[in-house]
This record gives structure tokens, sequence and C-alpha cells, in this order.
């Protein structure tokens, strides 16, 4: 089965030469339904046309989506994952147009069919709602060929089953890397547990045991699906000195904000 990998950008805009703008905002960039087998859920998405001069005529899609080791989304057909949700939703309008600066509230309900239940193997499923323009805007003639800019917009949908929800995370994983052609750099890597999606920050400290110094990055946002294997590349400050090192890496996530840690010495050498 042939699957496209890609980093997405949710809310995507499209900015034309001149003062010609056109573009897409569809929102919230996630949408959770907690629902058993046989039960109905109705959440709303709202969608815009921010342009000041050009309606848009658009269409809702579907397709299936899964996290790669890095984090990345992989996109697939409707219904070609296990996890897929997609025949489960319908929207209120899957063909609309939208004045300039005309926003629409479109409802999406989730109807769960009765067989499904929940299973530790499958917890949570998903899917990816899309909307597309369907009247591309030509932008510029370049050597005689008119560009024609279309935009798409998508967000992501989770299903899980009533109950507690129960978020885990375990580190697998830590090392030093010192690659030529890269750089020095740690490797986490963590399996993600539990029966929900999880959302959390990856905080990481170095601490020069020769000097005492303290070494910070920004946190890494991520996210995670039950059963997601993950590897987590984190480079090394550049002001940092030589010396031994204790690298401590920490995982925050879920409602209750729980911690995982793994620390790791080094000795360190920067490039010359």
């Amino acid at each position: 089965m042939r699957y496209c990998l890609f980093t997405f950008l949710l809310n995507t805009f499209i900015f034309l030469s001149g003062n010609a703008q056109t573009g897409l905002t569809v929102g919230p960039p996630r949408v959770y339904f907690v629902a058993d087998g046989g039960q109905n859920q109705t959440q709303y998405v709202d969608v815009t046309n921010p342009s000041k001069d050009y309606p848009l005529d658009l269409a809702v899609s579907f397709e299936d989506w899964e996290y790669s080791v890095l984090g990345d989304n992989v996109l697939g057909p409707k219904g070609s994952l296990k996890t897929s949700c997609a025949d489960w939703l319908t929207v209120s309008e899957p063909f609309f147009s939208l004045k300039p600066g005309e926003t629409k509230r479109l409802q999406l309900q989730m109807s769960v069919p009765v067989s499904k239940k929940y299973t530790e193997e499958l917890p949570v499923h998903t899917t990816m709602l899309f909307v597309t323009q369907l009247n591309p805007r030509i932008s510029e003639e370049r050597e005689g060929a008119n560009i024609r800019l279309a935009v798409r917009s998508g967000i992501k949908i989770y299903q899980r089953f009533n109950g507690r929800s129960r978020a885990d995370i375990e580190i697998s994983n830590l090392e030093y890397q010192a690659v030529d052609s890269i750089g020095r750099y740690l490797e986490l890597s963590f399996e993600t547990g539990g029966n929900t999606w999880v959302e959390g920050q990856l905080r990481v400290e170095f601490l020069n045991q020769d000097t005492g110094n303290r070494y910070k990055i920004d946190d890494i946002q991520f996210y995670s699906l039950p059963g997601d294997q993950r590897k987590q590349y984190i480079l090394l400050p550049k002001e940092m000195t030589a010396g031994n090192y204790l690298a401590t890496t920490m995982l925050f996530y879920g409602e209750d904000n729980d911690v995982k840690i793994a620390e790791i010495e080094f000795d360190y050498v920067p490039k010359m």
C-alpha cells in the first residue's frame, strides 16, 4: 500500500504577489470525540476566507493519517488504516462557497458503529479532515504560462471510548551521537502506551560537570498516539564548551503533567 510522507502545516496560508491575497483558515487544529459504539457526537469546525476580494469554492474530504517514528504525518487513502474513523463522520456541507471575509461553521457528526468496542490494541481512532479550494486563482504569468494556486488546509480528528483516559510514555533509550556531517546530538527513544492521545513537552538540560555551567534548549512540543515508537533528535547548544557533561531529558505529558526522566553522561569536545 502506498503512502505519502510529509510534514503537514495546519492552517496553511498562500500569499500572492502584489496586493492580491488568497488563503484559508480552518479551526480548531484538532477535534476530539469521546464516544462508544452506537453513540453519536457532534463537534464544530470554522472555515474562514481571509481574502478581501476573492470568493472561494470549497470541498470537504477525509484522509487517514498516522505518525512516523520522527513525529511527521504519514497520509494514506481514506479507510486504509486500521485506526481510521473517516467512515464514521458526516459533515453538514461537503461543498460550499465563502465570500471574501466570510466564515462558515460546519457541523461534524461522528456515529460510532455499534460493533466497535474498546480494545488495548486499538484504543483510539483518527482521520484528517481537509478543506480544498476548487477555484484556483491565477497568480501571475511566467514565460507565457498562467500559474494557478489552490489552497488546502486540514485538521486532525481523534476518537476514543468513554472511561478514564490514561496517558503513558516510557523512555527506552538515550544516546549521545557525534556525526561529522551533522554534528553532536542526543537521540531519545520513547514509546507511547495508555488509551488516549498524548500531548507533551520535551525539556533538556546540559550540565558541564567540570565548570558547573548549565545549558538549555527551547522546549520541544510533541504529539503521539498509543502504540507509537518515537525518536527525537536533540542538537547540542552551540555555546557549549568542552567538558564532561550530564544531560537530563524530561518528558512532561498528560492532564496530570506526568514526567519521565532519562540521563546520560558524555565527554564533549567542540568541533574545530
